[in-house]
Parts: C-alpha cells; sequence; structure tokens
C-alpha cells in the first residue's frame, strides 16, 4: 500500500469514533479486522472481512457500515440487501438470476464496484437457498450467477445485522453488559445454521444507547443539519433547549435512534421555513416552542 492509504489507515479510528456514539466496546475489533483487510493479510480467496453485528434497532450497527465503507472506498461502495426481500426459496432468483441469461440483483452491485461492502440485513429472515449462498461467499468470496458467470467477491467486506437477542437487551436493565453479550450471542448461534456462525470472523454485540448517548447522537445529527442549512445560506445556531426535545421527539425505545434523523430534518426545516415565510430572514438561534411544541427561529442578537 501507498503512504496515502496508509496515513488513511492510520485516521480510521478517530473517524469511527467521531460518527459512532455508545459503541467504544465494538470499535477496536472493527477496526482491527478492516486494517487486516486493507493490508492484504487476509487469507487468498476469502472476503476481506466478515462481521455479524447483533443488537437492538437504531444503535449504530447500519451507520457503522456506513462509516467505515464511505471512508475507506469513497460514497457509493455500500451495496445494501434487505432480508425481509428474501424469504422465499424463489428469492434466490432475485439474487442470483432467475434464468440463463439473466442477471440477479447481487451481480448487479458487482457491476457497479469490485470492492466495497456487501450489507445483508437481518439475516434471520433470509431463506434457507440464500444461507447456502452465503456459506460459499465467506469461504470462497465466489458465487455462480444464473447466466454461469462467477463473481470475485474477494474485495468486499461482509456484514450481516440481526435482531436477534436485541429485544433482550431492552428489556434485562439491571444486568451487565457482559452477561447480556453473552445471552444474545448465545441466542444467536442457537438461532443460526453452526456452520455459517461459525465462518463469520466477528460477532459483535451493540449495546442500547444511555441517554447522554442520545444525546451525543442528536448533536451530530443537529451539527450537521446546520451545517447543510448553513451551506445554503441559513446562519442557524441551536440554543440549549434543542437537544433535549430532539431526543424526546426523536429517540424511540424500540426503533432507538433510528428516527432522529428524520426528526431533526422536520423540526429543524419547519422552522426555517416559517421564518422565510413570515420574516423572510435566513439567519437567527433555533429554539424550543414550548407553547407550540416545536422550533421557531430567533433573531440573532
Amino acid at each position: 500500500m501507498d503512504s496515502i492509504e496508509n496515513s488513511k489507515l492510520l485516521k480510521l479510528e478517530a473517524h469511527l469514533r467521531s460518527r459512532i456514539r455508545g459503541q467504544d466496546h465494538v470499535l477496536p475489533r472493527i477496526i482491527s479486522l478492516l486494517k487486516r483487510g486493507q493490508l492484504g493479510l487476509t487469507k487468498l480467496n476469502r472476503p476481506r472481512g466478515s462481521f455479524l453485528f447483533l443488537g437492538p434497532t437504531g444503535v449504530g450497527k447500519t451507520e457503522t457500515t456506513i462509516a467505515f465503507t464511505d471512508f475507506l472506498f469513497g460514497e457509493g461502495k455500500l451495496f445494501r440487501f434487505d432480508m425481509s426481500e428474501y424469504q422465499t426459496q424463489e428469492s434466490l432468483g432475485v439474487l442470483l438470476g432467475a434464468k440463463l441469461g439473466e442477471r440477479g440483483t447481487l451481480a448487479m452491485a458487482y457491476d457497479r464496484s469490485r470492492c466495497g461492502t456487501l450489507l445483508f440485513d437481518e439475516i434471520e429472515k433470509a431463506h434457507a437457498r440464500i444461507l447456502d449462498i452465503f456459506l460459499q461467499i465467506l469461504d470462497a468470496a465466489r458465487v455462480t450467477m444464473a447466466n454461469g458467470e462467477t463473481l470475485d467477491l474477494s474485495g468486499f467486506y461482509i456484514v450481516f445485522t440481526t435482531n436477534i437477542g436485541g429485544a433482550d437487551l431492552l428489556n434485562l436493565q439491571h444486568s451487565t453488559f457482559a452477561t447480556m453479550e453473552r445471552h444474545v450471542l448465545a441466542r444467536a448461534q442457537q438461532a443460526m445454521r453452526p456452520e455459517l456462525f461459525a465462518r463469520i470472523t466477528e460477532k459483535l454485540v451493540f449495546n442500547r444507547l444511555s441517554y447522554d448517548h442520545q444525546l451525543e447522537i442528536a448533536q451530530l445529527l443537529l451539527n450537521g443539519e446546520l451545517k447543510f442549512l448553513g451551506d445554503k445560506g441559513y446562519k442557524l445556531e441551536a440554543d440549549k433547549t434543542v437537544l433535549p426535545f430532539v431526543v424526546q421527539r426523536g429517540f424511540h425505545p424500540r426503533l432507538g435512534a433510528r428516527p432522529m434523523r428524520d426528526t431533526v430534518e422536520k423540526l429543524i426545516g419547519d422552522a426555517v421555513a416559517s421564518d422565510l415565510l413570515m420574516n423572510g430572514v435566513s439567519g437567527g438561534t433555533v429554539t424550543l416552542n414550548e407553547a407550540a411544541n416545536c422550533f421557531r427561529i430567533a433573531p440573532l442578537s
């Protein structure tokens, strides 16, 4: 690898820690595997690395995958497959092509890039025939399509996510994380095919998010939205009432922080739209309007 790539790898940890909150316990193992994969220290004819991300919805499993893929390969190199769409035997034809000469969704992703990350969400929903394909990919990084073409997937990281045991993490309020982690991994091992579970390099349990971590995530999303609007000419800052309200409206006990991005965009966007229509200004302080249960823009002093 050249010095530029080496320098990028040295910055990988700082990048992930700047993007992911509340999951410091999994980041060292993710970074370790990614460094080995990027340096070519994994076995020949295997994917660069494979992960199983476990835990409740909305705690950072997909966000972590997006963060490391964009950093290592650039945007557009993450290919996501929702396994809820691959629950029947016929869905094997969707993935690999249904007949001779037909290209499936996996080949369509491969056509766009020969490297990156293949993300298979909610693996527990996949049909058994789809799981057979995963065994082949993890074992030899190769898969044959319906048209006879063989894809070489050795340039990809493979990420599986699952909610197996995720509800238990939310319900076991008084247990240590080590106890909950063992419980979730045991549940996953029981639910998944042993040969598939064994082939995945890293199995990592993401923790539920504390209130402090929810605030940190809200701050990251708020900063991103204010920068986006700032680039459009709307110079805004937020007062101390904003973050707690974003968490109150955007964090869901079962969905985690997943709704928070849309909440930030809607609440801030509505306040800006209202201010532009009413006052025609492009700057101010975002603050909570308690009476209307929404944000408003106060002029900068």
